[in-house]
């Protein structure tokens, strides 16, 4: 096959790359897990990596983090291209605008025609090109439809080069062990890659309904490769029990990993398969559990408790214990969360005032994190450090700014399972817990019952 050498990113934009990989990978993520990348073409091959979307920027941003050596463009929503200079910036960085009919109307969408122009001359130039199918993101861990716009500026390009050069299409998918919170772990997968040049005669007679058949298959392998709760009606039961203990204890007992995402990732999948089979087989003995599943998240809510709680069962002794390992920690917090709780305090002051879609939660930490809080907490000391006091000292800040951000959230982590402690053993909860308890263990012998 014929490789090009792509464009190279401009030294200040690789910088930012690394920069971003600090804040994002070093901070943001406990753990991300790379699968498949023995799956990836080498670079300089025309590339349509297309994913799932579940977590608006984290995806596209993860993605270009981990294949640092190829030259990366992706489809982003059109109305973030508004402002001139961020246009420009955001070009500049290898992303390019998609207008959508729901959202910038037809008159706009129209304007696909130059963004479709310019991938496929990327693709012609030996780059990646990324995008996302479903034409926005989801909220759920579900699978839309997916649009054949990803096919049409891989087989435009491929025409553009006579049919002479392959054009590989990628399925990827992101799995993110939760969707809002920092420090915890995601997962991106590469599937194996589909080359569209046993096609290309078929296209020349039939272009439609080769692409639909393409998309079909690129659908159901992502599909395959996520997590899928097609179960739209008790979404919410099954994605708590496939996350909280029962997901744990299937985990356990068919010899998956629980703690290890991409182990836990192939256990879920099996027990949302094995729920759906429970609820065509049995469909009015699970809507009873799934009845009595949504009555006990909404009683664990209330009490601000965590279903771990009702396994561990810990005992006075322990909750003291704890207690008297906060009050020990405490000059430590205080002396960490000092230089770093404006990364704490500033990204949640955007999200109430900002943020109504919970999908882009993430998506405005990673952003004022790595825009406003870092360098206000992190560089600028550093720098300043450096001119007025010594590099020795500045050395210092920047080595322990890290450690203190850990023992810093690690230490408000701690704090809230404290107190979710103490309301499981408060004594005026002692009788809503006790029927929580039962109504929990009636849930989950039902459930191996019908498992």
């Amino acid at each position: 096959m014929t490789r090009t050498v792509p464009r190279e990113h401009p030294f200040i934009l690789k910088a930012f790359r690394t920069y971003l990989q600090f804040v994002n990978s070093g901070l943001y993520f406990k753990k991300e897990h790379i699968l498949g990348l023995e799956n990836v073409p080498v670079n300089g091959t025309p590339t349509v990596i297309v994913s799932n979307h579940q977590n608006c920027l984290n995806d596209p941003l993860c993605v270009c983090l981990k294949l640092t050596d190829r030259r990366m463009n992706f489809l982003a929503r059109a109305n973030v291209f508004n402002n001139p200079i961020i246009n420009k910036t955001l070009r500049a960085m290898g992303l390019l605008p998609a207008y959508r009919m729901g959202y910038e109307g037809l008159s706009h969408v129209r304007k696909n025609s130059e963004t479709f122009e310019d991938a496929g001359n990327a693709l012609m130039g030996g780059e990646t090109v990324m995008l996302y199918p479903e034409g926005g993101h989801q909220d759920k861990r579900w699978l839309g439809t997916f649009k054949l716009g990803y096919l049409r500026i891989a087989f435009a390009a491929a025409e553009k080069m006579n049919f002479e050069q392959d054009v590989m299409i990628l399925p990827s998918c992101n799995h993110y062990s939760n969707y809002f919170h920092a420090r915890t772990e995601m997962l991106i997968r590469f599937g194996k890659p589909i080359s569209l040049k046993p096609y290309y005669e078929r296209y020349k007679e039939e272009p439609r309904a080769t692409m639909m058949e393409i998309n079909s298959l690129v659908h159901s392998t992502i599909k395959d490769m996520m997590l899928h709760i097609e179960d739209i009606e008790h979404y919410d039961q099954i994605d708590w029990l496939r996350e909280n203990e029962y997901g744990k204890k299937y985990a356990r007992e068919h010899g998956y990993k629980k703690n290890y995402l991409p182990s836990r990732l192939l256990s879920d999948q099996a027990l949302v398969n094995d729920l759906q089979k429970a609820y065509e087989k049995h469909p009015e003995e699970m809507e009873e559990v799934y009845k009595d599943t949504a009555t006990l998240i909404e009683g664990i809510k209330e009490l601000n408790i965590r279903d771990w709680l009702f396994r561990y069962n810990p005992n006075l002794e322990a909750l003291l214990l704890r207690g008297l390992g906060l009050l020990i920690l405490l000059p430590l917090f205080i002396v960490s969360i000092i230089p770093t709780g404006l990364l704490f305090i500033v990204p949640e002051i955007f999200l109430k005032k900002m943020i109504k879609d919970q999908m882009f939660v993430s998506t405005f930490r990673v952003a004022v994190s790595a825009l406003v809080t870092i360098p206000l907490c992190f560089i600028l000391p550093v720098v300043l450090l450096w001119i007025y006091v010594g590099f020795w000292w500045a050395l210092g800040y920047f080595i322990t700014f890290p450690m203190m951000f850990f023992l810093a959230w690690n230490y408000m982590r701690l704090f809230m399972k404290f107190l979710g402690t103490w309301n499981f053993r408060a004594p005026k909860n002692r009788k809503k817990v006790k029927e929580l308890r039962r109504l929990r263990n009636s849930i989950f012998k039902r459930l191996d019952d019908m498992i």
